[in-house]
């Protein structure tokens, strides 16, 4: 089994905040004065670069891995229209049945009195041991 990234539980921030910081080092030591003459130079600019790397391809397995994007802006459009007409369909069935409902309350039933009978033993709890 796969281990997943632990950078990919959130958006990590702090990931692509740090690209332009880490180029930003690689950059000034390779205008420094003394380049990559010394030995010292050449392994801090050799850190820098690695470190700007490892950060940018992590920047780039994360943006690739993130959900979404499956659907052209034109598929996503027709998707948007269906719910819309969906939506649309489900409000007017609510309002058709709000009118049905209140206009039930409106009528006169003769000879039906509006007293239940209430069945004891549909609210009767279950014993502690489980049987009726």
């Amino acid at each position: 089994m796969a281990s997943t990234p632990e950078w990919t539980q959130s958006l990590p921030t702090a990931l692509f905040d740090g690209l332009l910081p880490k180029l930003a080092m690689v950059l000034e030591l390779t205008q420094k004065a003394e380049g990559t003459a010394t030995p010292v130079a050449k392994q801090a600019l050799l850190h820098a670069t690695n470190d700007f790397k490892y950060a940018l391809a992590q920047a780039k397995d994360y943006a690739s891995t993130l959900a979404g994007g499956d659907l052209l802006v034109e598929e996503q459009d027709s998707v948007v229209g269906m719910l819309e007409m969906l939506k649309q369909h489900k409000q007017q069935q609510l309002i058709q049945f709000a009118l049905e409902v209140g206009s039930l309350s409106t009528i006169a039933i003769p000879n039906v009195s509006s007293k239940m009978e209430i069945d004891s033993t549909a609210s009767t709890p279950f014993a502690s041991g489980g049987q009726f």
